[in-house]
């Protein structure tokens, strides 16, 4: 088991049982940022790093009764709250790292990433293995229901320039993976980071 992967069950473990109940407000932005997303009817949709399956319910819509919603995490106590949405949802659910996805290559048509990156000690190999699970054009969207400046502002600290979804490093990373930066939105009320699945990858 990864030191990430550690790190991410040793703080999310603990706090699954109250997290909905700590940002209750988040609901509406998670469904915002699915329609801005937009993933495809009838399509296969994958959020990665689900949590307590805030965005299954938000996915199914987006895809419809055609499609297919699959979340994975690595936190089971995460899994276990998000479960009864699942049910809901008709999403299937896997404890899985992001680095390592039990999907076919090419299988994927839309990935939901909300919180992830700024989570992992690699996240260039997270997203290339997120490109590996998608055909080419398939979308992505990394999303955050408050931005950079006021997240930094809660752990009392400036955003960085060198951090993972910082405007000055995600590019560079989505493209060495195999991403292109379609659209940054990183306001107050949200980060929203979408890209698209290149054919080559580094270009």
């Amino acid at each position: 088991m990864g030191r990430d992967v550690a790190t991410a069950r040793a703080f999310f473990g603990p706090r699954a049982a109250t997290w909905d109940g700590r940002f209750p407000e988040d609901a509406a932005k998670f469904g915002a940022a699915v329609r801005d997303f937009s993933p495809p009817k009838g399509g296969t949709v994958l959020d990665a790093g689900c949590g307590t399956g805030r965005g299954l319910a938000h996915l199914r819509g987006a895809v419809g009764p055609g499609g297919r919603v699959i979340g994975i995490d690595v936190t089971p106590e995460m899994l276990a709250v998000a479960r009864p949405k699942a049910v809901e949802s008709e999403a299937l659910l896997a404890l899985a790292d992001v680095t390592a996805v039990p999907l076919r290559s090419g299988s994927v048509d839309a990935v939901f990433a909300a919180g992830l990156l700024p989570h992992l000690d690699d996240p260039g190999a997270a997203l290339r293995e997120l490109a590996r699970v998608t055909r080419p054009g398939a979308g992505l969207a990394l999303f955050h229901p408050v931005g950079r400046a006021p997240l930094a502002a809660r752990h009392g600290h400036a955003p960085s320039d060198d951090a993972v979804l910082a405007p000055a490093t995600l590019p560079r990373l989505l493209s060495a993976a195999g991403w292109d930066l379609e659209e940054l939105d990183d306001g107050d009320g949200r980060y929203l980071a979408l890209a698209r699945r290149v054919t080559a990858v580094g270009g």
